[in-house]
């Protein structure tokens, strides 16, 4: 195996990391990718399938582990998959300005949303309350803006479900699912593409899978104090790099 192999898999290992505690995890990859010569349209079809492998390990865990219900895991990949692959279709109309503008716009929203949070809780009593059908389809839309385009699906996931009154670590875990189906609904449509190039593709896989375990195991001793400064530090961070490609 070459030298390239084994730097994948430690890019894919650090992004699976941090993504799964806070998201931003393609702040990482992308442009690592691009540094090590791998063209962006390859770059995006191997990030959604090692986020997709990722994913599915951790929900793997989940399940196994008797933290989420074969029935959440169920709706919540269903809804996320057809979201995944729509937003896949819908951005290759686009243009990345276009989409760039998009998410520059939603991540200041969640910077503001996250500094003004005051309800960050370790445990809730309280389960997911029905809160209206736009509530409800907001799963639907953060997966197709994963499947189009991606900077902080995750950290908006994350903010979703606490906004739904799940303690942190509840909201990872359900994020976890949401992104496993979004990212199996973009592959299917990359894949379409000639863009996946398994070399790379198994690569990032494997050190995602590592990272996103890693994530799990630390997540119940990560205080939410630093969990809350991780979250605006990475949205701070995809701000700067979404203005970078405006301007």
């Amino acid at each position: 195996m070459d030298t390239l192999f084994f730097t994948l898999i430690g890019i894919g290992m650090i992004f699976s990391f941090i993504g799964t505690l806070a998201g931003g995890g393609g702040l990482i990859t992308l442009p690592a990718m691009m540094l090590v010569g791998i063209p962006v349209q390859i770059g995006i079809a191997t990030n959604k399938f090692s986020s997709g492998i990722a994913a599915l390990t951790s929900v793997s865990y989940l399940l196994k582990n008797k933290h989420l219900s074969g029935k959440t895991i169920m709706m919540n990949v269903c809804i996320a998959l057809a979201g995944g692959a729509s937003g896949a279709l819908i951005t290759s109309s686009m243009t990345e300005r276009t989409m760039n503008i998009i998410a520059l716009a939603l991540l200041i929203f969640a910077f503001i949303v996250t500094l003004k949070n005051k309800q960050w809780v370790s445990s809730v009593k309280e389960t997911d309350k029905d809160t209206g059908m736009i509530s409800n389809m907001l799963p639907f839309f953060i997966a197709a803006y994963d499947g189009g385009f991606g900077p902080g699906s995750s950290t908006f996931g994350i903010l979703y479900y606490m906004h739904r009154k799940n303690a942190y670590p509840k909201a990872v875990q359900l994020t976890r699912v949401l992104i496993l189906g979004s990212c199996l609904g973009a592959f299917m449509v990359f894949y379409q593409t000639g863009f996946v190039q398994w070399h790379y593709a198994i690569a990032m896989a494997i050190g995602s899978a590592i990272g996103s375990q890693m994530g799990l195991f630390v997540l119940p001793k990560v205080s939410l104090k630093f969990a809350k400064y991780l979250l605006i530090t990475i949205i701070f961070l995809l701000i700067g790099q979404v203005l970078f490609k405006i301007v």
